[in-house]
């Protein structure tokens, strides 16, 4: 077991203890479809029921319960495009902490109206996640105030890997687990763990095309600094902090990882939307959207697709929607 993995396995077990009672154990459903599709049995973790409709009020409220009460009173700062922003703001809320939400300029729409209506103080600042990031970090250090960021934080990664203990109570056997990947924290506590305990379950980071910078980096041995496309994936674009811990885990502990297009991500979409009658955002449906790019490569076999979110702009649903009746 490396030692990446051991430390990630510590900070979930801790995770779990701290917020069990805060977080709900989010279903995990069987697919008909899906499992009769590639010939093996499908699961989805359904994480856009999790509280804020999103995995990421695990690692949001395990962040921010682990800092000290003195700590809470003065403050918090963070940075997301979204998610982790709407987590945050409902942690804030339920734990009576001041903070202040940093997202840059092109933030999905649906996903800032959210947060404002969630009551959060909110700056914009820069083209993307990193530099939002960059200059929410600062702000904290200037201010003496304490930095949550959406992904490259030990506690960050410990809430998300919750998701794998879930796992463990509600399945027996699984041989693989498809996680989308964008900083790198779901996939970094749900592998981190796994691979812990279960080293002979496969780990695979889905990603979409448009914005694989985890992908490329690991391919290049080193952390990138790329430029991304537009995607409907906006939960997983942008690039990766430099230095971020997520990236030494990912590289020890993914397995593989499966890019995906435009057009798949929404096929995704409409497929979990009219076979499921689940609303899930572009980045909640690239572990479907992987696994329906080849189904028969997991045939005979268990496979896991966490469902990471389900905040979807009405005006992207409209698109995805109409796409698919004119197929």
């Amino acid at each position: 077991m490396s030692l990446e993995c051991e430390r990630v396995r510590a900070t979930v077990l801790e995770a779990e203890a701290r917020i069990r009672e805060h977080i709900l154990e989010t279903p995990l459903e069987y697919s008909s479809y899906l499992s009769q599709l590639g010939s093996c049995q499908v699961y989805l973790k359904l994480e856009n029921q999790q509280r804020t409709k999103s995995f990421k009020f695990r690692g949001a409220m395990n962040k921010v319960l682990s800092i000290s009460e003195e700590a809470r009173s003065q403050g918090v700062v963070t940075a997301s495009t979204g998610n982790h922003g709407a987590a945050m703001a409902h942690v804030f809320d339920k734990l009576d902490v001041a903070g202040t939400i940093f997202l840059p300029d092109n933030a999905a729409p649906a996903k800032v109206e959210t947060l404002r209506l969630m009551g959060a103080h909110l700056e914009f600042y820069g083209k993307d996640c990193v530099e939002a990031e960059n200059l929410a970090r600062k702000t904290a250090e200037k201010r003496g105030l304490v930095f949550v960021s959406p992904y490259n934080d030990p506690e960050v990664v410990g809430g998300q890997g919750t998701i794998a203990l879930e796992l463990e109570r509600q399945l027996e056997r699984f041989d693989a687990v498809l996680s989308p990947v964008g900083g790198g924290g779901l996939i970094g506590g749900v592998a981190g763990y796994l691979r812990s305990v279960r080293p002979e379950v496969a780990q695979i980071g889905c990603q979409p095309i448009n914005s694989a910078v985890m992908y490329e980096s690991i391919k290049a041995g080193r952390l990138l600094d790329l430029e991304s496309k537009p995607t409907i994936s906006d939960g997983t674009a942008g690039g990766i902090e430099s230095g971020s811990i997520t990236f030494e885990i990912c590289r020890e502990c993914v397995d593989d990882f499966i890019l995906v297009s435009e057009d798949e991500i929404r096929a995704a979409i409409g497929l979990l939307i009219t076979r499921h009658y689940m609303l899930v955002e572009g980045a909640g449906s690239l572990s479907t959207a992987c696994f329906l790019k080849d189904p028969t490569r997991f045939a005979g076999k268990t496979i896991v697709l966490v469902v990471s979110g389900a905040k979807i702009s009405l005006e992207t649903l409209r698109e995805v929607l109409r796409e698919r009746d004119t197929q």
